[in-house]
């Protein structure tokens, strides 16, 4: 059984605490930040220990480009996304998506939280050119090569922040934004992107935002049984993943104490909770959780988000003409 919470690390290498928890069966994850890396070397190395501690667990990082990209030195400099579908035809995009995922796969993680499916609309302070484009209804044709890519070489995809982030200025990291748009005209803008990519079959995985749509439920969507029960189960027909937003951001708080949190997000409907840059709030979880038996069904869907890399290792990577090209495409211009 996959556990549903997943946790981070503090360094370069593993502490004895770390592997105490990285041990516990309702642990199931662990996502990396930049704070983990100080090279290629050293990664994979790190890679190999937690492995030795738990062979099982998913491996995760948000590695989207642009501003958002924890491995820096080593790895292929990629750009924002607004910025690359500025410049990329559908056959650029799927090779950048293919390269992001097939490096990362060499390094032995399983997936990137990628990619963003919101749609700027020129108010959100977090989102900007994270988004692939401004129009909701035009998003999905830039992502989808893009997503493509992914899976080409062998990375489940992750679309986030559902319904849609990109109207709200407020960042979610800091506090919990609100919106009073009612639902029909949420589902017909933001959520575009998403219903897109689930009706193309080519959205494994969905992480919810932490935005109160008042109109719809009081309760936050990552928190929210109307919105990823209803809404994205059972009008949308989604059967992937649903990944929690990171249970310390600001817009978290509103459900409680870390233990209440988890309990929420997992009554919701999220498959596995993300908890990161909180130590504490990891160990009060873990104990809070205890004798908790993970859904089965929970389990079965976070399988598909282990990585089935096409291309094995760094060196081989190194030999493949496909990821010179697309390196040297994005040299030319960035």
């Amino acid at each position: 059984m996959i556990g549903p919470v997943m946790i981070d690390i503090e360094g370069l290498e593993l502490t004895g605490q770390d592997c105490e928890l990285l041990r516990h069966p309702l642990v199931g994850g662990l996502i990396f930040f930049a704070r983990n890396y100080r090279d290629r070397v050293q990664l994979e190395e790190l890679v190999a220990a937690i492995r030795e501690v738990r062979p099982e667990i998913l491996l995760a990082v948000d590695q989207e480009g642009g501003r958002v990209q924890r491995f820096r030195n080593e790895f292929t400099r990629l750009p924002s996304m607004q910025a690359l579908c500025g410049r990329a035809d559908s056959g650029q995009l799927q090779d950048v998506g293919w390269l992001l995922a097939a490096e990362l796969l060499a390094v032995g993680l399983d997936f990137s939280f990628a990619p963003v499916l919101d749609a700027d609309d020129h108010r959100s302070r977090v989102i900007g050119d994270r988004s692939f484009c401004a129009d909701p209804r035009r998003l999905a044709e830039q992502v989808r090569p893009f997503m493509r890519g992914m899976r080409e070489a062998g990375m489940a995809t992750t679309g986030k922040h559902f319904p849609g982030h990109g109207h709200v200025i407020e960042d979610s990291h800091e506090e919990l934004p609100e919106d009073g748009r009612p639902l029909q005209e949420i589902m017909a803008t933001d959520a575009q992107p998403f219903i897109d990519c689930i009706e193309a079959g080519e959205l494994d995985a969905i992480m919810p935002a932490h935005i109160r749509f008042v109109q719809v439920d009081r309760r936050p969507v990552g928190f929210s049984p109307v919105w990823l029960q209803q809404a994205l189960r059972g009008q949308l027909g989604f059967s992937g993943v649903i990944f929690s937003d990171d249970l310390s951001m600001g817009g978290a708080a509103i459900a409680g104490g870390y233990a209440d949190r988890i309990r929420a997000a997992l009554e919701a409907g999220c498959d596995m909770g993300v908890v990161c840059n909180c130590r504490a709030g990891v160990i009060e979880i873990l104990e809070t959780l205890d004798g908790y038996s993970p859904r089965r069904e929970s389990s079965e869907r976070l399988k598909i988000m282990r990585g089935r890399p096409v291309i094995q290792s760094w060196r081989e990577l190194k030999s493949c003409e496909r990821w010179h090209k697309t390196r040297d495409w994005l040299a030319s211009w960035m």
